[in-house]
């Protein structure tokens, strides 16, 4: 019977998010058919062999009014050449000392013309209509922030890891958030800049995104936008992917705040329900339950499928989903506890 409540957890929680996900596609969101200039930051440090794909890809976009301004942040490569081999009327590269992402943000504010703030990172490739994406979700005055959605590039297995992840991501955002985004991304984001400039600018933090997106939402509003899509590159080993969310896990515990369903409890949560992905399939195997284990399975390819198809993902990798949550699972639960006691640590 134990076993059964525990299952049901598991399905009720994935069941909730997936349910209101289908709703949502049928629920037009909205937007706002206007064309502001736009100024793109996109900060680089040691990039080379990304950043002239960045640039191409932002001047390339289906949108009349903005410019682009790279940000080299003391590279020691040779970015800021790389940079300058494009050549356009829309584009403006500087080079400064380096500081850190943030700052090289707040550098390129203070050069930017336009009425809106949209950042990418310079390993990032935009899809052609992610600035529209963008800004059409700007619908009022109280909008101050839009994220879009983060896909990954490569073809391994840790690649199709990481892009099955941001897709059950922007299943939640576009389920739970479409109205009150948690974190506006790094690699494809918007910004009013008078909001910007009200808050000191972005914030220094190692979760600049993170941080950012919280200090912003005292003035306003930040929404999700489905449709504005950034293809990015991610870790190629599992001990850079560790190290890379450390960093983003542990930054984000410095800056959660009150608030039960966005805040610890709802992570506390989330690592439960983690444990029971852990726990559960091995247990319906281990006693041969077949029909709770097919169960299992069928629900969570199910509810991988339908945003996989719709938000332009590979199936196979919805089919496979179960492993992926599993792997992910382990991943995030041990790099949680990581964390907590990491902070704790540092509090005695």
């Amino acid at each position: 019977m134990l076993l059964e409540i525990l299952l049901g957890i598991i399905l009720l929680w994935d069941g909730y998010f997936f349910l209101k996900y289908l709703l949502s596609l049928f629920n037009p969101y909205k937007t706002r058919g206007h064309l502001p200039i736009i100024s793109v930051l996109i900060p680089a440090y040691n990039e080379e062999r990304t950043i002239v794909e960045t640039i191409k890809s932002v001047l390339s976009q289906d949108y009349p009014n903005f410019e682009v301004i790279v940000i080299d942040d003391g590279s020691e490569d040779g970015t800021f050449e790389k940079a300058n081999l494009v050549s356009h009327p829309n584009l403006r590269v500087f080079k400064k000392e380096h500081e850190g992402k943030a700052r090289a943000l707040n550098f390129g504010l203070s050069k930017a013309r336009g009425e809106i703030i949209v950042t990418t990172d310079a390993d990032t490739v935009l899809a052609p209509n992610a600035l529209r994406g963008l800004i059409e979700r700007i619908y009022s005055k109280e909008i101050v922030g839009v994220g879009g959605q983060v896909r990954v590039l490569g073809s391994s297995f840790l690649d199709r890891a990481q892009d099955v992840e941001h897709l059950r991501i922007a299943m939640f955002r576009r389920a739970k958030e479409l109205e009150d985004l948690s974190v506006a991304p790094g690699p494809i984001s918007a910004f009013r800049k008078d909001a910007l400039e009200k808050i000191g600018g972005f914030v220094d933090s190692e979760v600049e995104d993170y941080a950012t997106t919280k200090e912003i939402k005292k003035l306003g509003k930040v929404v999700y936008a489905p449709k504005a899509k950034a293809y990015t590159k991610m870790p190629k080993t599992l001990k850079v992917l560790w190290k890379q969310r450390k960093r983003w896990f542990i930054g984000d515990l410095k800056h959660l705040g009150g608030g039960f369903e966005k805040e610890l409890g709802f992570l506390l949560l989330g690592d439960f329900i983690a444990f029971l992905d852990i726990v559960i399939p091995v247990v319906l195997i281990l006693t041969k339950n077949w029909s709770l284990f097919t169960l299992f399975m069928g629900f969570e390819i199910l509810t991988s499928l339908i945003p996989t198809v719709v938000e332009g993902g590979a199936v196979v990798n919805a089919v496979i989903f179960p492993f992926f949550l599993w792997y992910w699972a382990i991943f995030y639960l041990s790099l949680h506890v990581y964390g907590y006691f990491s902070e704790l640590c540092h509090k005695i």
